[in-house]
């Protein structure tokens, strides 16, 4: 728990924020987009899921994360080359290296995309590559990087999501080389031949018996006239015109049931109950979202301050910032505005077409 000053500095730093923000007026100002303005802390996170090519593709276009290289990690040779690898000539496994901000994205939100994108239950290679060359790994980088990786993995692994025991391994990171320029990029170079191998693999359906895909298509933004017949006054000045509301006295500041919140304007998940936890700033707060691909977090330079935005990428919509001031692991506060989000009770998830996140908020 805070002490005391912490708290009262806390609250003076939300309240100067406040007092600038009108509830009620259109903020339409055009956003910067992260890379381009903010810098900070580079931190790497290292994981081998079979293809490189098909573990690259899903980390790009995130904000906070810099760059994501293709390559070959935890072998013993110097200098691999692809045919090397490929052949199984060497102890090295395909892998990539994702270079992220940590003030931005957790590397606990980075993992969560990684699960998502092969077969953790495959020892002996990835979909019809096989080979150890094609074996998962998660190459921990430091101390707090295996404890993040070992508490995901044994979650993930009580969560019924996979027939048969999770797999991958959680390794000490020693060496990464990146691969020849031609496989960098891949999916943008050769879309035909790397959407084709996706499909012929086996790794796509993979994907959709087990997570839910297509979002864009099951949450949809309705149009203006609608939301402004679906949205009271406060919602739609929040999510539409960037308003923030009064803090200690909203909707889900206090809220402690278990469940997960959603976007109160196209339904997609965002936040679970599990990560929320009491910052004493007045506004809901959360660790880390459900799926950091359903999170846009643009800069946010008004009123002279440089701030992390946080919007939802199907909604469109402003939720809150993210601030550098959680707790660990991830040490982020998701700060969100009530008004943003609907909260959906975990025993009204199944009806509402939310039971695969029930995992979630256990």
């Amino acid at each position: 728990m805070k002490n005391t000053y912490q708290i009262i500095l806390i609250f003076l730093i939300q309240a100067l924020s406040l007092s600038l923000i009108s509830c009620s007026e259109a903020k339409n100002e055009e956003k910067i987009h992260l890379e381009e303005t903010y810098t900070g802390p580079v931190e790497l996170a290292t994981f081998a899921g079979g293809c490189f090519w098909c573990i690259e593709a899903p980390f790009e276009g995130i904000d906070g994360i810099v760059s994501v290289i293709s390559g070959y990690s935890g072998g013993k040779e110097k200098n691999p080359t692809y045919s090397d690898v490929s052949s199984g000539k060497t102890s090295h496994k395909e892998a990539v290296q994702i270079k992220f901000n940590p003030e931005v994205i957790s590397y606990s939100e980075i993992i969560d995309i990684f699960w998502k994108q092969f077969d953790p239950t495959d020892a002996g290679g990835s979909f019809y590559d096989r080979g150890s060359q094609y074996e998962s790994a998660i190459f921990f980088h430091d101390n707090t990087q295996k404890q993040v990786a070992e508490s995901s993995k044994k979650r993930l692994d009580k969560s019924g999501k996979f027939d048969k025991p999770i797999v991958t391994p959680i390794i000490k990171y020693d060496e990464f080389y990146p691969a020849e320029d031609y496989h960098q990029d891949y999916y943008k170079k050769n879309p035909e031949e790397y959407y084709a191998y996706r499909k012929g693999s086996g790794r796509d359906a993979f994907i959709a018996e087990h997570w839910q895909v297509n979002q864009e298509e099951k949450f949809v933004k309705p149009s203006d006239s609608v939301l402004k017949k679906k949205l009271s006054d406060l919602q739609y000045e929040v999510t539409m015109n960037n308003a923030t509301e009064i803090a200690f006295s909203n909707t889900y500041n206090e809220n402690k049931e278990k469940g997960i919140y959603v976007c109160i304007v196209s339904g997609a998940p965002l936040f679970s109950s599990k990560d929320k936890y009491e910052s004493y700033s007045g506004w809901p707060s959360f660790t880390k979202p459900i799926d950091a691909k359903l999170i846009d977090k643009p800069i946010d330079n008004e009123y002279g301050m440089l701030r992390v935005e946080v919007r939802s990428k199907l909604g469109n919509s402003h939720l809150g910032h993210v601030f550098y001031d959680g707790p660990k692991p991830t040490q982020l506060r998701y700060c969100m505005n009530s008004a943003a989000m609907r909260f959906v009770a975990k025993e009204d998830m199944e009806k509402e077409g939310y039971g695969e996140y029930i995992w979630l908020v256990d």
